[in-house]
């Protein structure tokens, strides 16, 4: 539940692409310097969610990467610093996990340094078995000066 007068959208015009690219390319630790265009097309090619704190300002951000029918994968999870602490990430992690295009898939997966205690609350666990996967990693795409 979010507190009073914050929402969440799925209304791909709402996203502020600016706040969302500034977010990822300086502060977070997962997405390096990636360029603004590149942000555009993983916002417009998946299922993206704004949080808005009641001014209407964008405090918030995920998307989730799906077939819509079977797998899908969480990315991009972020509360704007200045308004962490108020509940806005389970609020968020509540507007997901129920979203109708979200329901009976049988894999949902994420990857996370820092908020596994969060996640936990909505049924991610670790991998059973992490030698099946496997991963193609190109961290020279977006290197931060």
């Amino acid at each position: 539940m979010l507190p009073q007068g914050y929402e969440i959208s799925t209304d791909p015009k709402r996203i502020d692409l600016d706040y969302v690219h500034r977010y990822l390319s300086q502060q977070s630790y997962w997405a390096g310097a990636v360029p603004r265009d590149v942000v555009a097309r993983s916002v417009a090619n998946a299922l993206s969610f704004g949080l808005y704190a009641p001014d209407g300002a964008q405090v918030g951000f995920a998307r989730v990467v799906t077939d819509r029918a079977t797998f899908a994968w969480l990315a991009d999870v972020f509360i704007d610093p200045g308004q962490q602490g108020l509940g806005l990430g389970k609020g968020l992690m509540d507007a997901i996990i129920a979203h109708p295009d979200l329901q009976g898939l049988r894999r949902f997966m994420l990857a996370t340094a820092d908020a596994h205690g969060l996640y936990e609350r909505y049924g991610f666990t670790a991998v059973e078995h992490p030698e099946r996967l496997m991963v193609k990693l190109r961290t020279d795409l977006y290197p931060r000066s």
